[in-house]
């Protein structure tokens, strides 16, 4: 029998293995299920622990995920899953694992060649419409830290962290608190994702945009699929999972004009903001800043107004990370942060996002949200030619853009895009700067030392989350206007993030196998 030791708190310098020494004198080996740091101000940061220890001579049982295949002898219609973020990847994953051949269609190329069209980009300033920080294998997960940190509750979260683990993935990530892969290591973990399901089933076609689908009268038939020659493809199917990501604007108009039923739906935008990352350090570890065990810090910010219910918030917080330009239109401007595993930089960047609640800002306007996306980055981009600029970030000095100030002396940026002075406390409507310097001083409150001259503002971070939800029904996961259409991950409005989305794409391909089942 095995017994677990919960909240285990030992100082930064402290031997675990001798302090189980001395809970469990004679034990087995052990396994950490979960590692966080607490660095509250009472006390010196500390690790906390949770353990599985097996008695002596005894060994701990691994969870294997063995699922239940479908019968190999039944002919099936092959599923037809759209999109290689997380959503689209962990579909065709589980699909595969239970028996079930499938076709992966992705608009943009091979992780190799995708990374060749992003540094063209950053450098010349030339975009590539599949192959950007969010179109292309790997999805907009791929130049984003790789952080698997989720508010959801699932039973399917340990074997998204396993299945990640099997291909490559640090095996950390399925005990620390914050576990986050890095893009430079979720890089190689993609590929080998690619191998597997090609192995095991699944016909994979990049550089396949989805033209259309095919409808029945309330029913899902199939897809269009354009390659870059020009050529149309018709593949049929009765069940098609769509997790085209937040940013395929084309496909939910598409959607739209096909009569798909969709709805409006709350996010958040907001700008970027960057500061040195051993300020970030000496905030949260005071003196012990400099320890090699502890990293680079992190934090986690909220502002909440109780009376407009406006919340303001830190999301996507990058330690040691760059600045991206992240625009999927030649015309916008989007920014977001990446890190890699060893959070080196010696920046640290985050979000600071506004909610935007859709039925008081654009009451009946289905598109407002995505009108008011779109606006902002176009903005954005208009303000940049303004000012010369090709290729650049519009970027503030955080306290000039809190001051309202012409004074706009940039620092030093992790951006590899570059960066110019623009003052976006004009760019950004009054309410979203409102709120936004409001949040940034409730900040400076709980993390002392949060405003500073050398903290800058990036523009803009438009991209959270989808504007949009492709409703579909709580138990079967359908469109609730076409069956065996199955709206998934961020792009569809059911995740925020690689976990949720992961999750979102396997639940989905749990209901096609009930269903041929």
């Amino acid at each position: 029998m095995s017994k677990i030791f919960k909240d285990i708190k030992l100082k930064i310098d402290d031997d675990l293995e001798s302090h189980l020494e001395w809970l469990m004198p004679k034990h087995g080996e052990y396994r950490i299920l979960r590692k966080s740091v607490d660095a509250r101000q009472k006390h010196s940061p500390h690790f906390v622990y949770t353990i599985e220890v097996a008695e002596e001579g005894e060994t701990l049982s691994l969870e294997k995920f063995e699922l239940e295949k479908i019968n190999p002898d039944k002919k099936i219609d092959r599923p037809i899953v759209v999109g290689t973020g997380p959503a689209g990847l962990f579909a065709a994953i589980r699909l595969v694992e239970r028996g079930i051949p499938c076709l992966l269609f992705e608009r943009g190329s091979e992780s190799a060649e995708r990374i060749k069209g992003i540094n063209r980009f950053w450098r010349y300033g030339e975009l590539d419409p599949k192959n950007n920080v969010c179109y292309g294998e790997g999805g907009a997960g791929l130049y984003s830290d790789g952080k698997l940190i989720t508010r959801i509750k699932s039973p399917h979260i340990p074997y998204v962290l396993n299945r990640l683990v099997q291909f490559g993935a640090p095996a950390e990530i399925q005990w620390l608190s914050n576990p986050h892969v890095g893009s430079d290591k979720i890089r190689r973990v993609i590929p080998k994702v690619r191998d597997f399901l090609r192995a095991n089933g699944c016909e994979i076609h990049f550089d396949s945009k989805v033209e259309k689908l095919l409808y029945g009268k309330d029913s899902i038939n199939g897809v269009v699929i354009k390659d870059d020659s020009g050529k149309l493809t018709e593949y049929k199917s009765d069940n098609v999972i769509l997790a085209t990501g937040h940013s395929a604007e084309d496909m939910l108009n598409h959607l739209l004009e096909s009569g798909v039923y969709i709805e409006g739906k709350s996010f958040a935008m907001g700008l970027r903001i960057e500061h040195p990352q051993k300020l970030i350090n000496n905030i949260q570890y005071r003196q012990f800043s400099e320890h090699e065990k502890l990293g680079s810090a992190n934090y986690k910010l909220v502002h909440h107004d109780d009376k407009s219910g406006i919340g303001v918030y830190s999301f996507c917080m990058c330690p040691g990370g760059y600045v991206l330009s992240s625009g999927t239109e030649k015309d916008g401007i989007v920014c977001n942060g990446m890190s890699n595993f060893n959070r080196n930089s010696e920046f640290a960047n985050a979000a600071i996002v506004v909610s935007i609640q859709h039925e008081k800002l654009f009451g009946k306007d289905l598109l407002g949200g995505m009108k008011l996306r779109r606006e902002l980055e176009t903005n954005a981009f208009k303000a940049i030619r303004e000012n010369k600029g090709t290729k650049e970030l519009p970027a503030q000095n955080l306290v000039s853009f809190l001051n309202r100030s012409n004074k706009n002396v940039l620092r030093k940026t992790s951006s590899p895009s570059g960066v110019l002075p623009i003052r976006l406390d004009e760019l950004l409507p009054k309410f979203m700067y409102q709120k936004l310097a409001e949040g940034l001083n409730n900040f400076n409150t709980s993390m002392k030392g949060f405003i500073t001259e050398d903290s800058q503002l990036y523009g803009v971070e438009s991209r959270t989350s989808c504007p949009l939800r492709v409703t579909r029904d709580d138990e079967t996961l359908e469109s609730l206007s076409h069956k065996g259409l199955y709206p998934c991950g961020e792009g569809a409005g059911y995740a925020g993030g690689i976990t949720s989305a992961a999750v979102d794409g396997i639940r989905c391909a749990e209901k096609i196998f009930e269903k041929l089942k």
